[in-house]
């Protein structure tokens, strides 16, 4: 699951790096997806401890992050919808618009919080002396 969240880090990353420079390099709060993904991937390296305990403790860390990032995503992504762009901006020229960005972020995170979880009962299901 570790290196799935390494996964998920990088597309985040890039997420956030296409809607900032897309958008001219204007507005910095389209980095918010870049942010996740870099706290995502901090996790994740830890998560690769051979420690058990360690590797618990940092993907539950990772699956909370997650769900931060799918609700905060998607609540912004509603709230922006049917919003004129700030200041009178036109936002037609821009590669990626923030909603679509909020959106995509939103989807990513529901991901995998759902991969994280399925993870998650399947390795209560597995016997302890079976790994």
């Amino acid at each position: 699951m570790a290196k799935l969240t390494l996964l998920f880090a990088a597309l985040l990353i890039a997420l956030g790096l296409i809607g900032y420079l897309g958008s001219g390099s204007q507005y910095p709060t389209a980095l918010i997806p870049a942010w996740f993904g870099v706290v995502l991937g901090i996790f994740g390296f830890l998560a690769m401890s051979p420690s058990e305990g360690r590797r618990k403790l940092f993907m539950h860390i990772n699956v909370t992050i997650g769900l931060v990032g799918f609700v905060g995503g998607l609540v912004e992504a509603i709230r922006g919808y049917g919003k004129p762009a700030p200041g009178g901006v036109d936002a037609s020229h821009f590669l990626i618009s923030a909603e679509t960005s909020k959106a995509v972020l939103a989807a990513l995170m529901l991901i995998y919080v759902l991969l994280c979880v399925r993870s998650f009962i399947n390795a209560r299901r597995k016997p302890a002396n079976s790994l």
